[in-house]
């Protein structure tokens, strides 16, 4: 079984053939993940709609955030957090065009609302690892994933020794910091993910390619492929809290 941990299904047209192409691929579980409040609404309608297959987790990604609109998103993330599984999409962006000193702030507002909640999250940290590591302590959280990780090696410790975890993704097949990182971290500390429908290579991504992702950490690992699945997908379990199922087929 397979779990993909990171997948934007609101962007993918034919969710239903993805759905169901995934399921076949004996794909057990999905994360859902929002970037702003019209997103996370239909996320979470996902989620119930396929309850017990996609996860939600609702967030505000860095380059969504707007002055004007900061307040509403932060209210609807805290009214809906207790159904989800995780606060996400949230993080840092020093490439967005959004001050840093203001991403800087509403992350410290989300992580709290994630602290009240008792919830993990999931992490963006283009260009700014070593910041969001330092809000995310600040902010008391005891878990988290530090989602298709590029980051420094020494920056990568810290994160593993604090216990929270990274994801790969298939960047991995042309990303060199991705497959250091990968190639770095315990396979206990290692999620598997799509974010899709991200492009890679030309071709958009679906949930279905997690097992591309975990082929390339098996590759990168030694390690048999069913072992990289078996323990990318019960760190997942952990993280959020999914229940096994064997009815994914």
């Amino acid at each position: 079984m397979l779990i993909d941990s990171h997948a934007h299904l609101d962007e993918i047209d034919d969710i239903e053939d993805a759905i169901s192409e995934a399921r076949l691929m004996r794909v057990e579980a999905i994360v859902g993940v929002g970037m702003t409040i019209d997103s996370n609404r239909l996320i979470l309608s996902l989620a119930d709609r396929y309850r017990g297959y996609i996860y939600a987790a609702i967030g505000y990604h860095p380059w969504e955030i707007k002055p004007e609109n900061v307040d509403e998103t932060l209210a609807f993330i805290k009214q809906n957090l207790s159904m989800c599984v995780a606060l996400g999409e949230v993080g840092l962006d020093y490439k967005a065009r959004v001050k840093k000193a203001y991403q800087r702030e509403v992350l410290s507002r989300l992580l709290e609302i994630a602290h009240d909640h008792r919830k993990p999250a999931i992490l963006h940290c283009r260009f700014s690892h070593d910041r969001t590591l330092e809000l995310v302590q600040e902010g008391r959280l005891k878990e988290g994933v530090f989602h298709w990780y590029t980051g420094s090696i020494g920056t990568l410790r810290n994160i593993l020794n604090h216990g929270y975890s990274i994801s790969a993704s298939p960047a991995l097949a042309y990303s060199p910091p991705h497959q250091e990182a990968i190639r770095y971290a315990p396979l206990e500390r290692i999620l598997i993910e799509t974010d899709s429908p991200v492009a890679y290579g030309g071709k958009a991504s679906r949930p279905v390619d997690v097992r591309r992702t975990a082929e390339l950490v098996a590759e990168i690992k030694g390690e048999p492929f069913q072992e990289v699945a078996d323990r990318t997908a019960e760190n997942a379990r952990k993280l959020f809290g999914i229940q096994r199922s064997d009815n994914s087929t």
